[in-house]
């Protein structure tokens, strides 16, 4: 393969800057011309595709964001949008196409190559990790550190004030950002999507932890679950403990990348490559138990996210 196409699709996530740099400078070194689109697939119909070089990604492994920006695009959903994102990669000459996003991107990436025979890698860049076959997408590591230190901050003050902090992190339809940064934050209650909730188990729990000599307590909320305000409002109606929400918000999705994104990031894009150098498309890189894997993509995409329930049983046995 001598020309190659990379792309960011969807949420931007921290670590997609690195796994960009990772994927242009792995082509160049396999002597590959490495050509980048703007805007993800919208791009791609668009034409908005630009040579890459060397120095088009020094000094972006630190950033956060995506240097190509990112676009949702429903146009990818129909026959023509697709027939047209096709078009561009034969106009540029482009053998192979490494899409950096989402479950939405992958499904994108798997219509490429399902429909029109165009090989291409995925690298999973979610702060949701709302995909299954690996236990980490880029960006996940980050965003939770981000929550992470916004919550130390709240403790302080809810603590100040024997306060109750609920606050709510992102999440549509995963609650592993609410379960990662809740545990490691010392939370003692954490609400996700996947379990339901018991508003009068919630203040019994918040009773025996002030009875117990607590004078604070903090409730991570994932936003698919129920936003902060209501949740607090149905809790300040049935207690006497002064309840304050936060929305932590989009500032999840910014900042600079951990070293464990960053890692990925290298390796991910690395693996990407080196996979489109041998020849081989319509696969999906990760990691599983701490090893970069590959798969097929069509598999991947199809693979239903599991919640973590041993983790969520270690929130109640240390939460006290």
């Amino acid at each position: 393969m001598k020309r190659i196409g990379l792309l960011t699709s969807g949420g931007d996530a921290p670590g997609m800057n690195a796994a960009i740099r990772a994927v242009v400078r792995s082509g160049i070194y396999f002597g590959m011309e490495v050509f980048g689109v703007e805007r993800g697939y919208a791009g791609l119909i668009e034409d908005c595709v630009i040579p890459m070089e060397m120095r088009s990604v020094s000094n972006i492994v630190q950033l956060g964001g995506t240097k190509l920006r990112s676009a949702r695009c429903l146009e990818m959903l129909t026959k023509e949008g697709k027939q047209q994102a096709v078009k561009t990669l034969e106009k540029y000459g482009i053998e192979g196409l490494v899409v950096i996003g989402g479950d939405g991107s992958f499904r994108g990436a798997r219509a490429l190559t399902e429909e029109f025979g165009v090989p291409t890698i995925g690298i999973p860049a979610t702060i949701d990790n709302d995909i299954e076959y690996t236990d980490y997408a880029l960006g996940f590591d980050t965003a939770v550190n981000t929550c992470l230190d916004i919550i130390n901050k709240l403790r302080d003050t809810m603590t100040s004030h024997e306060r109750i902090s609920v606050v709510e992190v992102m999440g549509r339809h995963c609650g592993d950002i609410a379960l990662y940064s809740g545990i490691a934050s010392g939370a003692e209650i954490i609400v996700v999507p996947e379990i339901a909730f018991d508003m009068g188990e919630i203040i019994e729990k918040i009773n025996a932890s002030r009875a117990n000599g607590k004078h604070s307590n903090i409730i991570v909320v994932a936003e698919g679950a129920m936003s902060a305000d209501q949740f607090a409002k149905q809790l300040q109606a049935s207690t006497t403990y002064d309840v304050r929400p936060t929305c932590i918000g989009h500032v999840q999705r910014g900042g600079s990348p951990t070293m464990a994104d960053r890692m990925l990031a290298a390796q991910f894009g690395n693996k990407a490559v080196r996979l489109l150098n041998e020849g081989i498309g319509n696969r999906a890189v990760g990691i599983r138990n701490n090893k970069i894997i590959e798969m097929d993509i069509i598999e991947a995409v199809s693979m239903k996210k599991t919640f973590n329930y041993e983790l969520y049983e270690t929130l109640q046995m240390i939460s006290m």
